[in-house]
């Protein structure tokens, strides 16, 4: 059968294929051995092609692929670009010939399956050149003014090196590179770059003339502050990247790059400020990702979070996520480093403590005095959401451990569901709504609060399968969840506190201290890049342990942590006298 896709792309691919008389009366033409005289003879015989390919097109009707090529087709399997273009052309060389150029870009990048890619094929100044492009990266604009100033060319200015006098006299622009490697020039052009191949030249010419859709820069829903920069990271790396650098114009600041992922080729970026942090961690890190040996990073940071950490089934964070430039560049300041992905509006940053999750950009846009009344706020509310639930239950359950002026606490009347059941249910009730509110249209959003609120609250109780002390306790150890300002790190919170119920029901005193035991060994166990997670709890540091509860002023804050083993650990320079 005959492929209709041939004269939709004959315009983008520059093949100018006839049907011949020989395919519309169901003839085949020769095999491999006589391909090479058909061809020659094929202007003056009009019944074949005049722009056959022998080796994709031999024992096939015209236009069609041949079967050994669809054979080979079958039977490829390359774990990489690199291994692909060897399989097709035998080495990763780029080919001095045009055709064999847009065979090789056939076979293993789609050319003519993909309606975005785009090879162009052109000549300038006797010369022909190939131009493979995606079209939905490239820049108009650009491209328009390089193929206008080359289409002036004389042959008399580059009949002694036309590589040369494309690349340094003709080509305006500035972001320009050479390469010789055709698995490479694939992948720029996958990445959103452009390439010019020349014929009779081994070395093509790589443009950069990027162009993704992004959307501008918004203030991050969960890092939202009263005061403050408005400003975000989206998913464009090179946005990114110029956002932090606005911050830190510091010629200190060092931006590597690198790609993971044997197919997605993810653009992964390291940043860090040479002499501040501990070039030990960055060559770790470093290290770690090249090391990343994965079929590619769909979902971004999370799973280059997990290929690099391996910390199997803990629940707990060991990096923090933000999406704001203004916290990402207070850390790189302190001697951090962080790691970018492309495609990802969040930024890890490495290495983290427990109490490091804890705190918020909006503490330090306030007074060093309302900052510290936020962060004591803020630290109520996790602990409540922590061990609010479970030492209550314990209070009912044991009602002799209850002082006189708490004989209020406990239910006044009992349900129909054991209060474990109840609180189970209760929590499972809260993460159903959370999950519903994300996937729920904002118009729809309140009425659903609504129904929520209606249902798990008046009616819950009237029926009896809650009682009213259960919804308010829940509640508190909701908002107190809702505060935390890691959203990971909630969610690891409330699995404790589901455990710690557990224990308690089944187990009372011994229950609750022994989890507690076991929570708090968990965490001192938890290292971050062999950093200690409870840092400076475990290992004990009273200086950052205060300045950890009470938000200092900028001018008294004259150390960097050291925890991240900072080459400098002063922050400013003590001139004052």
């Amino acid at each position: 059968m005959t492929d209709t896709r041939d004269t939709d792309q004959k315009e983008d691919t520059g093949v100018d294929d006839q049907i011949s008389s020989h395919a519309e009366d169901g003839k085949v033409s020769e095999p491999p051995e006589q391909q090479g005289d058909q061809e020659q003879a094929s202007n003056q015989n009009e019944h074949h092609a005049s722009n056959q390919i022998p080796d994709r097109t031999a024992g096939s009707p015209v236009g069609e692929e041949s079967p050994e090529h669809a054979r080979k087709r079958k039977q490829e399997y390359s774990n990489s670009l690199e291994e692909s273009v060897q399989y097709w052309q035998g080495d990763d060389k780029i080919p001095t010939d045009i055709e064999e150029v847009k065979g090789t870009l056939k076979d293993v990048s789609g050319l003519g399956e993909s309606f975005d890619l785009v090879f162009r094929e052109m000549t300038f100044a006797g010369r022909k050149v190939g131009y493979f492009f995606v079209s939905g990266f490239a820049k108009d604009n650009i491209m328009d003014i390089i193929l206008a100033r080359l289409s002036m060319l004389d042959k008399k200015q580059i009949s002694a090196d036309a590589l040369k006098a494309f690349f340094d006299l003709y080509i305006p622009h500035i972001q320009v590179e050479l390469m010789t490697s055709m698995s490479q020039t694939i992948n720029k052009v996958f990445q959103g770059y452009s390439v010019f191949y020349i014929e009779q030249e081994s070395t093509s010419i790589v443009l950069d003339t990027r162009n993704y859709p992004a959307r501008g820069p918004e203030e991050p829903s969960l890092e939202k502050v009263v005061r403050g920069a408005r400003d975000g990271f989206n998913e464009t790396l090179l946005t990114n990247v110029a956002l932090v650098r606005r911050r830190v114009r510091d010629p200190g600041l060092k931006v590597e790059i690198m790609q993971v992922g044997r197919r997605t080729q993810t653009d992964v970026s390291i940043l860090y400020i040479d002499d501040i942090a501990d070039i030990r961690l960055v060559e770790s890190i470093r290290k770690k990702i090249q090391a990343v040996d994965i079929y590619g990073l769909p979902l971004a940071d999370k799973q280059l979070e997990e290929a690099i950490i391996k910390k199997g089934w803990n629940p707990y964070p060991l990096v923090r996520y933000s999406e704001r430039p203004d916290v990402v560049a207070d850390h790189l300041l302190d001697g951090s480093v962080a790691i970018l992905v492309d495609t990802s509006p969040s930024v890890m940053l490495m290495p983290t403590t427990f109490f490091d999750l804890c705190q918020h950009a909006e503490e330090n846009r306030q007074t060093a005095f309302m900052g510290t009344y936020l962060r004591w706020i803020r630290f109520l509310g996790i602990f409540a959401s922590l061990f609010l639930l479970p030492i209550w239950l314990l209070l009912v359950m044991e009602p002799g451990l209850k002082p006189a002026y708490l004989q209020i606490l406990g239910p006044q009347e009992t349900g129909k569901l054991p209060l474990l059941l109840q609180f189970i249910l209760a929590e499972f009730g809260v993460d159903l709504m959370r999950m519903a509110s994300i996937h729920t249209p904002t118009p729809l959003a309140t009425a659903m609060t609504l129904v929520a609120a209606i249902l798990l609250g008046e009616i819950a109780v009237k029926t009896g399968v809650f009682v009213y002390e259960v919804i308010l306790y829940m509640a508190f150890a909701a908002v107190g969840m809702f505060a935390t300002p890691s959203y990971e790190l909630a969610l690891a919170n409330r699995m404790v506190r589901l455990i710690l119920l557990v224990a308690v029901a089944f187990f009372k005193v011994h229950g609750l201290i022994i989890g507690i035991t076991l929570y708090v060994i968990l965490l001192t166990l938890h290292r971050s890049y062999n950093s200690s997670y409870l840092w400076p709890f475990i290992p004990f540091n009273a200086k950052a342990m205060f300045n950890i509860f009470v938000r200092q002023p900028v001018l008294n804050n004259k150390d960097r942590p050291s925890l991240n083993k900072p080459k400098d650990r002063t922050k400013m320079r003590n001139t004052q006298k």
